[in-house]
């Protein structure tokens, strides 16, 4: 029996097995409790001993009928002959032309958690294109793509949750197969007719680079790729660069990735790059992340209202004895009105103000993950708290409220280090002038936070070395001057000392927080660095294009590129969509289909 199968089904067996523990210990030939013979077809199974220990010399009482044969086998079989009859019917009958200006989009995770892909969805609709968004539910979306009558939300179901202690080799494939089944059900069924469009974000890429790949071939439909970053990059931050893992994950990513439609990338460095290392057909377009209209900085009385909202998050213990006293809902931390507000609305009624004793609100949104070295941020934290410290007079430096938004799997162990910093258990490090929280806001409450924030900070190192990070996009549209981790085609978004400074280090971070934060809240650097992020140009009226920057070239095949010009540098989401995506998308529009 192969290698694989063996594999496979052994591993199918200690899944099944709830009276047998198996406890494996690598570099031991005594790794398991039992095991049995698979030796086929004779003798079907036979339970053996392996270890001579009392403890271990526990037999399984016989091994499962065949009628308990593993789940997954049963799922993979139905699926595997679903698929068959589906693509034989789609591949064998005459094709039904695609529907234009249709979109199918598909989400491979949590579509509220997809801000970019979110805002194609608003743009594709407010252009009259018949949009179905795929992907898992979660968090709220934004709510103007809620309220857009042309979108339509097809949820995946959840995969089914992992037991506890189940091998990876039993529960990974269920999972997969399962996972291809509802994206090819949304695709071939759920959305009525085929899509001119199918928009696909990577990463990830397993499985859905091949799956819209399939359907594109099958319905007809011009497939666009997203590069958002490099699935295998990614991979090889859990794994090492040369596994065998990520060198598949590699070719997976470039064989179905090249021939695509159109190619959209983050940064004029991933166009490069992946244009020759994979020899990429097809439209390539750089479509920079841009914030959307909505994102600006807040008023003092969005600021009041927000930190009322989220006033349960900063009363705990450790933080409510930190910051200035206030009685809600006259007064938060950070604003003021200076008397009770009246019952009935008036003129003549105060509006809340920003209190000038109120900490330095910093923020930071990460996904907790091995490409943002979240204790960068806590070393520079120690130390800006140490300088805060032993600051007085003129330049003093203020109290520092640090709050990072976000999900991910590495929030719970650097949170720890987090109450051990602010409870005290070491003196020599314990803060002061310090304190940091972890919040999940809706998506209309986030660009408040980053509106009434003093300042940004970016960790992210990217993988591939040639993706940006939007979060910063994000700030910027808010108005939040940026310290941001320095790295290879940063340079595309963060001009050091225009709009924000780049850092390498803990040390560097740590100095350019005391520089922009001394004498606060009037501080003269970070007064000039927000200054800048304030154009004088009307917003309707500043240059986001120019008739190059349309692309004269036909769009079919012709592997055209955006210019490498800032014409649209800091121009709005829709502007730049509108510059960059409308042409492609619109260029078959006036020819009449059969």
């Amino acid at each position: 029996m192969a290698y694989n199968s063996y594999c496979g089904y052994y591993f199918s067996l200690s899944y099944n097995m709830s009276d047998v523990y198996a406890s494996p210990r690598r570099g031991s030939a005594n790794s398991y409790v039992s095991t049995y013979d698979l030796s086929f077809p004779h003798n079907a199974l036979k339970p053996r001993v392996v270890a001579s220990s009392p403890r271990r010399q526990r037999i399984a009482k016989g091994p499962p009928p065949y009628h308990t044969m593993d789940k997954t086998i049963i799922v993979a079989l139905c699926v595997a002959a679903l698929f068959g009859v589906v693509v034989f019917k789609l591949a064998f009958t005459a094709r039904q032309q695609p529907l234009l200006r249709s979109v199918a989009i598909l989400v491979l995770g949590d579509v509220g958690r997809s801000p970019r892909m979110m805002y194609h969805a608003e743009s594709f609709a407010t252009n009259e294109f018949e949009t179905y968004i795929i992907g898992n539910k979660g968090s709220k979306p934004i709510p103007s793509l809620l309220s857009l009558p042309r979108v339509r939300f097809l949820y995946l179901p959840d995969p089914p949750r992992t037991i506890p202690g189940s091998p990876f080799l039993a529960a990974a494939p269920r999972k997969v197969i399962l996972q291809i089944f509802y994206i090819l059900e949304a695709l071939l069924v759920r959305v009525p007719h085929p899509p001119e469009f199918i928009l696909v974000q990577n990463p990830p890429s397993f499985p859905s680079l091949a799956l819209v790949w399939l359907v594109g071939w099958l319905r007809g439909s011009k497939v666009i790729i997203d590069w958002h970053n490099l699935g295998y990059s990614i991979l090889a931050l859990k794994l090492r660069p040369g596994h065998v893992a990520v060198r598949v994950a590699e070719w997976f990513e470039g064989f179905f990735g090249r021939t695509a439609y159109a190619h959209l990338f983050v940064t004029r460095a991933m166009r490069d790059h992946l244009a020759e290392k994979w020899g990429l057909r097809g439209i390539q377009l750089v479509l920079h992340d841009r914030p959307p209209s909505h994102f600006h900085r807040a008023s003092d009385s969005e600021m009041h209202e927000l930190f009322l909202k989220i006033n349960s998050t900063l009363s705990t213990p450790t933080l409510l004895p930190w910051l200035p006293d206030f009685t809600k809902p006259v007064s938060t931390p950070f604003t003021e009105v200076s008397s009770h507000p009246n019952l009935t609305m008036t003129e003549s009624q105060p509006f809340p103000s920003q209190r000038h004793d109120r900490p330095a609100l910093l923020v930071s949104s990460t996904s907790w993950t091995p490409d943002e070295d979240f204790s960068m941020l806590l070393e520079a934290l120690t130390i800006y708290d140490e300088k805060a410290k032993a600051s007085s007079g003129p330049g003093k430096l203020p109290k520092v409220l640090m709050v990072v938004t976000g999900k991910g799997p590495d929030r719970a162990k650097y949170l720890k280090e987090v109450e051990k910093l602010q409870g005290g258990v070491d003196e020599e490090r314990t803060w002061t002038h310090v304190r940091l929280i972890s919040i999940w806001l809706e998506a209309a409450d986030y660009p408040v936070l980053l509106g009434s924030a003093d300042l940004g900070i970016s960790l992210h190192s990217s993988s591939s070395g040639i993706d940006l990070p939007m979060k910063v996009v994000d700030m910027f549209g808010c108005g939040l001057p940026v310290c941001a981790l320095g790295f290879a085609c940063l340079d595309e978004l963060v001009k050091d000392g225009v709009n924000g400074l780049v850092f390498n280090n803990a040390e560097q971070l740590a100095s350019q927080m005391e520089s922009l934060l001394a004498d606060f809240p009037k501080s003269p650097a970070l007064t000039a660095l927000r200054a800048s992020l304030m154009h004088d140009m009307p917003q309707e009226k500043r240059r986001v294009g120019s008739p190059r920057a349309m692309q004269s070239s036909s769009y079919p095949g012709s592997g055209s590129r955006t210019p490498d010009g800032d014409e649209w540098e800091w121009c709005t989401w829709s502007q730049n969509w509108d510059v960059v995506m409308k042409p492609m998308l619109l260029t078959d529009l006036a020819v009449d289909r059969p």
